[in-house]
């Protein structure tokens, strides 16, 4: 996807078993609304692609089901994510897929809080701010050459 790669050799990790998700055994209301789970969240953002490598940010373990947090009372979720290597130039793209998966996925009512994992980055703080300031992510979203990397990263991919 990108030349010049920031992490040539990353470690690859085993994708975790896709756990079904239990029917609801109470009575089919169609419009009751079903409370949101942190494997959800973690199924929604589990496959998106890695900007610089073929691989699911899963594999990478930039992100796991246990950085997933998910407030469904209060409407808010947050996912933690490391990048792989401390300097990681991608990781405000990571970040941006991250958001824009959510936002399409979830229902509006939902404050997302996308987070670099502590310690995990140079420039922590900087990228976190970018991340969940609103108008920097419409910036970002109204680049095109940002748009459709995020946009091929969010690409299924069929394995």
């Amino acid at each position: 996807m990108v030349s010049g790669l920031i992490n040539a050799n990353p470690v690859i990790y085993e994708k975790k078993q896709r756990q079904p998700r239990s029917a609801q055994s109470l009575p089919s209301d169609e419009y009751r609304v079903e409370p949101i789970d942190q494997q959800e969240i973690f199924d929604h953002i589990r496959d998106i692609k890695d900007p610089e490598h073929p691989y699911s940010l899963e594999e990478l373990k930039v992100i796991t089901e246990e950085a997933v947090e998910v407030n469904d009372q209060n409407s808010y979720v947050r996912v933690t994510f490391t990048p792989t290597v401390e300097h990681c130039s991608m990781a405000t793209i990571i970040g941006l897929c991250l958001r824009v998966k959510l936002l399409r996925s979830l229902p509006s009512r939902y404050k997302v809080d996308i987070r670099v994992a502590p310690g995990s980055h140079a420039t922590e703080a900087a990228v976190n701010k970018q991340l969940n300031d609103k108008e920097r992510v419409a910036a970002a979203l109204e680049n095109p050459n940002l748009l459709d990397m995020v946009d091929e990263c969010l690409a299924p991919s069929y394995d």
